[in-house]
C-alpha cells in the first residue's frame, strides 16, 4: 500500500479505531452520486397525490381505497368484481368486511389503475400477475404487495399491506405466557441448528421470526436474511430479496450467503426439497439457520419435510425446534361483556364447569362501524387487534429418535405433549381465562378433533394420581378404571 494513502486512512481514532474516511472529500463523492445514472427516487406521497390538482377521478379513487386501508389498520385490500358492480373488502384483524361496492362499468379502469401502480402489464388480462406498489404515507414507507387473478366477471386485485419502515415487536410483547416465551428464547439463542416456525398465511411468522432476530442482532454476529417480499427492515443485517425471473431464488440465496462469512441466517420459506436440503446443511455446519414452513401444527412439520424428500436423519440432527403459531382476535377491553358460559358450551372444549366457576369469560359486543353509540376503541366491532397463539415443540433425544425412524404423526405429538409441550388449543384457552380473546374467536381458528384430542391427552398427562380415588393413574388412560373419574 502506498506510504502516503496509509497515512490517510490510517490515523487513529479514539479508542485506537481508525478512521477510513481521513482525507475523502464526502460533499464532491455525495455530488457525483446525486448526478449519476444510479440516483434513487423519491417515493410518492400518497396524501400528496391524492390531493394533487386535477386528479383524474380513477386515481383519486385508488388513492382514497389506499388511505382508508392504511388509516383504519387492514392487512390486506381486495378488488372484486361481482356481477352486479365492485365490491371493495378490507381484511382487519384477520377477518374481511365490505367497504363499498362500486359501480360494475368502473372495474376495467380501477383495475388498471391498481396495475400500473403496480408496474404490471396491462393488456394481460388471462393470466395472474404479481408486483409491488410502494408510497410513502405519514412519514412511513409503505409497501403493497399486489396480485392480480382473472375472474368469471374481470380481474380480481388482491394487495397485502407491508410496513417497510414498522419497528419490530419483542418477544415480550409477542409472547404472553412466560414458559412459552423462555423456550423459545432458549431456541432462539442456540448458536447453530434449524428453527421451523409454522402456520397458514398471515399468521405472523415473519413478525415472530424477526423479533428472535432482533435479540440476536449484535454488531459481532453476521445476519441474512433472504425473503419474498423483504417485510421488515432491521438496521444491521442483509437482507435480500428473491427474484425468480432472473433464477435468484431461496436455495440459490441460500448457497450465496455460504460464502459470505454468516452466523444467523433467515429464510423466508421453505417450499421445496432444494430449499430444505440447503437450509439443513447450512444449520449442519454451524449457522443459526430460522425459516418457516406451511402446515397444521407443530407435530405435522415432520411428515411435511419427509414428503418433501428430506432425509429424517438429517431432520432429526439438525432440528433444534418447530414454533405453530396462529392469531385470533384482541377483545377490545373497553366494550367486552362479561358471562359464564354454560356446560354444553364449555363441555365442546373439554372444559368441565365446576374447574372453570371462578373463572370470568367475555364475550365480544358488536354493534357494527358507524352506529350511533359505538365503541370508540374498536368501532363497534368488539375486537381491538389480535394476539398470538403459539405451540413450542423442543427438540430432545427421544423425538430425535423417533424422526429418524420416521414414526407416525400421532406418535410424534405424543412424545412432544409427554415432553411438556403446550397445544395451540391449551394456550388459546389460556387467552380466554385471561379476558384476552373469546371462546368464539378459539373455536374459529383453534378448535379441531386432533387439537382437542391433543388437548385432552395433555391434560391427563399433568395428573398422575386420580382426584376421585387417589388410584395410580397411567399415561394412557383418560379416566380412572377404578372410580371412572374423567382425568382432567
Amino acid at each position: 500500500m502506498n506510504s502516503d494513502l496509509a497515512t490517510q486512512g490510517g490515523q487513529a481514532n479514539g479508542g485506537g479505531r481508525r478512521s477510513f474516511l481521513q482525507g475523502v472529500d464526502l460533499a464532491a463523492q455525495n455530488a457525483a452520486s446525486a448526478q449519476g445514472p444510479e440516483t434513487t427516487m423519491n417515493v410518492e406521497d400518497l396524501e400528496a397525490s391524492s390531493k394533487a390538482a386535477d386528479p383524474s377521478p380513477v386515481m383519486a379513487l385508488v388513492d382514497r381505497v389506499l388511505i382508508e386501508a392504511l388509516t383504519s389498520g387492514a392487512s390486506d385490500i381486495h378488488v372484486e368484481p361481482q356481477d352486479d358492480g365492485l365490491l371493495v373488502r378490507f381484511r382487519q384483524d384477520g377477518v374481511l368486511r365490505s367497504i363499498d361496492t362500486l359501480p360494475k362499468s368502473m372495474t376495467p379502469a380501477v383495475t388498471s389503475r391498481l396495475k400500473i401502480m403496480a408496474e404490471l402489464d396491462i393488456a394481460e388480462r388471462r393470466l395472474p400477475q404479481d408486483g409491488r406498489i410502494r408510497r410513502n404515507f405519514r412519514g412511513r414507507t409503505m409497501d403493497f404487495r399486489v396480485s392480480t387473478l382473472p375472474s368469471r366477471h374481470g380481474e380480481k386485485v388482491v394487495l397485502r399491506l407491508l410496513d417497510s419502515g414498522a419497528t419490530q415487536l419483542g418477544l415480550d410483547t409477542l409472547i404472553t405466557d412466560t414458559g412459552a416465551r423462555a423456550n423459545l428464547r432458549e431456541i432462539g439463542a442456540k448458536p447453530y441448528g434449524m428453527v421451523l416456525v409454522t402456520g397458514p398465511t398471515g399468521s405472523g411468522k415473519s413478525t415472530t421470526l424477526y423479533a428472535l432476530l432482533s435479540e440476536r442482532n449484535d454488531p459481532g454476529i453476521n445476519i441474512c436474511t433472504v425473503e419474498d417480499p423483504i417485510e421488515y427492515t432491521l438496521q444491521g443485517i442483509t437482507q435480500t430479496q428473491v427474484n425468480r425471473e432472473k433464477g435468484y431464488d431461496f436455495s440459490s440465496a441460500l448457497r450465496a450467503f455460504m460464502r459470505q462469512d454468516p452466523d444467523v441466517l433467515l429464510v423466508g420459506e421453505t417450499r421445496d426439497l432444494e430449499t430444505a436440503r440447503t437450509a439443513i446443511e447450512a444449520a449442519l455446519t454451524g449457522h443459526l439457520v430460522l425459516t418457516t414452513l406451511h402446515c397444521n401444527d407443530a407435530a405435522s412439520a415432520f411428515a411435511r419435510l419427509d414428503e418433501m424428500g428430506v432425509e429424517p436423519f438429517l431432520v432429526s440432527a439438525s432440528l433444534l425446534g418447530v414454533i405453530s403459531q396462529r392469531l385470533v382476535r384482541r377483545l377490545c377491553p373497553d366494550c367486552r361483556v362479561p358471562y359464564h358460559p354454560d356446560n354444553e358450551d364449555l363441555a365442546r372444549f373439554g372444559l368441565v364447569a365446576s374447574d372453570e366457576s371462578s373463572i370470568t369469560f367475555f364475550h365480544a359486543h358488536t354493534t357494527g362501524p358507524g352506529v350511533e353509540g359505538a365503541c370508540p376503541t374498536c368501532q363497534g366491532r368488539g375486537y381491538a387487534g389480535r394476539v398470538g397463539v403459539y405451540e413450542i415443540l423442543r427438540m430432545n433425544e427421544t423425538l430425535s429418535s423417533a424422526v429418524a425412524k420416521r414414526s407416525s404423526t400421532e406418535e410424534l405429538r405424543r412424545l412432544a405433549l409427554e415432553a411438556g409441550m403446550k397445544t395451540l388449543l391449551g394456550y388459546g384457552l389460556d387467552l380466554v381465562r385471561q379476558g384476552l380473546t373469546t371462546l368464539d374467536e378459539v373455536e374459529r381458528m383453534l378448535l379441531t378433533d386432533t387439537g382437542l384430542e391433543s388437548e385432552r391427552r395433555a391434560r391427563a398427562l399433568s395428573t398422575l394420581t386420580c382426584r376421585g380415588c387417589g388410584a395410580g393413574l397411567q399415561d394412557e388412560w383418560l379416566e380412572c378404571p377404578y372410580c371412572l373419574r374423567i382425568r382432567r
